[in-house]
């Protein structure tokens, strides 16, 4: 009766997932600040490229740089000219293949920002407006102007339904969707066509998606670009006090995420003029500021690439200023598309700010499921390792509440965070439940490790993962979120991990040498709780040395490299110390205690 049993529950765990789909969504929390996809906060990290600027062959290899650098966003703007270079004949095939553009970042897991204008300046010819406009010579551009609006009516009923079925929240990878362009720093001022815009944007994409504006910081700037029912976001770049130019973005967004959509790392050139360049350490120091203040950012340029053939724009301010060939931009990618020492100054700053839920997309080994009440690890067909499981506080905490699991209900380590913060654990046989407070809304994830299945001994049906109920207090937790979870895909030697210590699941990479052996040594965490270890990409297994009695991991020599750099990765599922190192001793500690010599690793 009880392998009939054992069957049951996994054929209806079969049928629960046959039937429920993963719920997506992108959207604004003003409460907390904050944007939300699929439910839970969320920040992006992103840059700009521009395809047009870019051969083809080349694209996925930016792409895949820049994802690789740590973004989880690329920002884009598409040029109306380019696609429309005569009234009535639109282009969308090789170099203007914008939708296997936006295809290949959703194959790379980046995120797309679109900026489709009609007007998007980048530096381009006419700001990508079509010169046939001005056929029409008392055409009033960028403005409620009829002539103009009837041509841009065209264009977008031809461009918006391209991108209505890659919106995040139909099963694409557009998140939000900007309308025109700095439109404050334009003389016009015509609310009307800012609302024509916005009235027909909601047309072809629906009112679930998050439409926007980006403007400079003058106060002019501000009132004359934005529109109530578009985010008003800012750009600017390192040289401005990063606190106060977000003050001005509150001015006309009081609540909501903080948001840069230009922060430049370099500036553009004109012929006859000094190549402009932006120092490292300054841009660096700029992105640190910004996303210390928990702030979203798009870096101005993240590539910048080529005007081929006349597609060079120009600027007027004070006279006539065209613009060189090279759109290099003294960007973190150069404009072949080689890593600058620019790039990894970002990197090492974009380290300092990724958890291991900065990176769900990433280790997440298929869409979440949508489930009313937990499942098991076995009933997501998933054997080992860790499963994220997600759901939001149905009601506002002001005094602390239990949250318990009943019935031993946690099999077998639970690592509790709210929002992002870790707030302790739930372990079988010993913590049962914890302490919590918090706004009703607030993201409540439990990850989940499996520590071994029962080989010996009674239960030999030992179900993984969250079992039973969860209660908070004396409410039922259900409509969760589930994250099937591979956390080896986090060993990757280029992407970006942090190097100072921290609470609550995190990843930490260091690189040694061996001084020309590869010998069996014992790898010690000293001042680290509990996780595992990778050395080369090899998982190694548990460390707990808060719990002992073992305080060493066995590195066999052939693992290690004599010749090149060795990479090790910690993910430390508590706490890690405040300055991350790890020793390598030449014999084990099993007992805690033990002499030995020893080279230091500092992560």
């Amino acid at each position: 009766m009880g392998l009939r049993l054992c069957v049951l529950v996994l054929l209806l765990g079969d049928l629960q997932l046959q039937v429920t789909s993963a719920i997506r969504s992108f959207n604004i929390d003003y409460e907390n600040n904050c944007f939300l996809k699929d439910g839970a906060p969320f920040r992006y990290i992103s840059g700009s490229i521009h395809y047009f600027r870019i051969p083809t062959v080349y694209w996925k290899d930016r792409l895949l740089k820049m994802y690789m650098s740590g973004l989880n966003a690329v920002e884009v703007y598409v040029p109306w000219n380019y696609h429309e270079p005569l009234p009535g004949v639109y282009m969308f095939a090789e170099n203007r293949d914008l939708e296997g553009f936006l295809d290949l970042a959703a194959e790379l897991g980046l995120l797309v920002i679109l900026r489709p204008g009609p007007y998007i300046c980048a530096e381009w010819e006419m700001g990508g407006l079509p010169a046939w406009l001005l056929a029409q010579p008392n055409i009033v551009l960028r403005t409620s102007d009829l002539d103009f609006l009837q041509a841009v009516s065209k264009w977008l009923n031809v461009l918006l339904p391209k991108i209505k079925p890659r919106l995040y929240i139909n099963g694409g990878n557009i998140i939000s969707v900007q309308v025109e362009n700095e439109y404050g720093s334009y003389y016009a001022c015509d609310y009307d066509y800012l609302r024509y815009l916005r009235a027909t944007f909601r047309s072809y994409l629906g009112e679930e998606v998050v439409l926007f504006t980006t403007d400079g910081l003058k106060e002019s700037e501000l009132q004359c670009g934005s529109l109530q029912g578009l985010y008003a976001t800012v750009d600017f770049g390192p040289d401005v006090n990063i606190t106060k130019a977000f003050e001005r973005q509150r001015l006309y967004e009081p609540k909501g995420p903080l948001v840069n959509s230009e922060y430049y790392t370099g500036w553009l050139d004109y012929w006859g003029h000094p190549h402009s360049t932006r120092t490292d350490e300054v841009v660096a120091k700029g992105l640190q500021a910004i996303l210390e203040l928990g702030a979203n950012v798009n870096m101005y340029m993240f590539q910048g690439g080529t005007n081929f053939g006349y597609w060079n724009g120009a600027d007027y301010n004070r006279g006539y200023k065209p613009i060189t060939t090279s759109y290099d931009y003294d960007s973190p990618l150069s404009e072949a598309g080689d890593p600058t020492t620019k790039l990894y100054a970002i990197r090492t700053v974009i380290g300092k700010c990724i958890a291991l839920l900065d990176i769900l997309p990433i280790i997440s080994t298929s869409p979440p499921i949508h489930s009313s009440f937990p499942l098991t690890f076995e009933a997501l067909k998933q054997a080992q390792g860790f499963i994220l499981y997600r759901t939001l506080l149905p009601y506002t905490i002001l005094e602390p509440v239990l949250l318990s699991a009943p019935e031993n209900g946690v099999h077998d380590i639970a690592y509790i965070l709210l929002n992002g913060e870790y707030k302790g654990t739930l372990e079988r046989d010993k913590m049962n439940a914890i302490n919590i407070s918090g706004q009703a809304g607030t993201t409540l994830d439990l990850l989940v490790e499996n520590m071994g299945h029962i080989n010996f001994g009674s239960n030999h049906s030992d179900f993984k993962g969250l079992i039973h109920n969860l209660t908070l207090g004396y409410t039922i937790l259900s409509n969760w979120l589930i994250y099937p979870l591979d956390v080896d895909l986090a060993v990757s030697p280029t992407w970006p991990l942090p190097n100072k210590g921290s609470t609550g699941p995190m990843f930490y990479r260091g690189t040694f040498t061996t001084g020309g052996i590869n010998q069996d040594s014992y790898i010690k965490l000293p001042g680290w709780s509990k996780g595992q270890v990778w050395i080369n990409g090899f998982n190694l297994g548990r460390f707990w040395p808060v719990r002992g009695p073992q305080h060493t991991l066995f590195v066999p020599g052939p693992f290690l490299s004599a010749s090149a750099p060795n990479n090790i990765t910690v993910l430390e599922l508590q706490a890690a110390p405040e300055q991350p190192h790890v020793l390598f001793l030449d014999r084990p500690l099993l007992n805690g205690t033990s002499s030995s010599t020893h080279k230091v690793v500092e992560l």
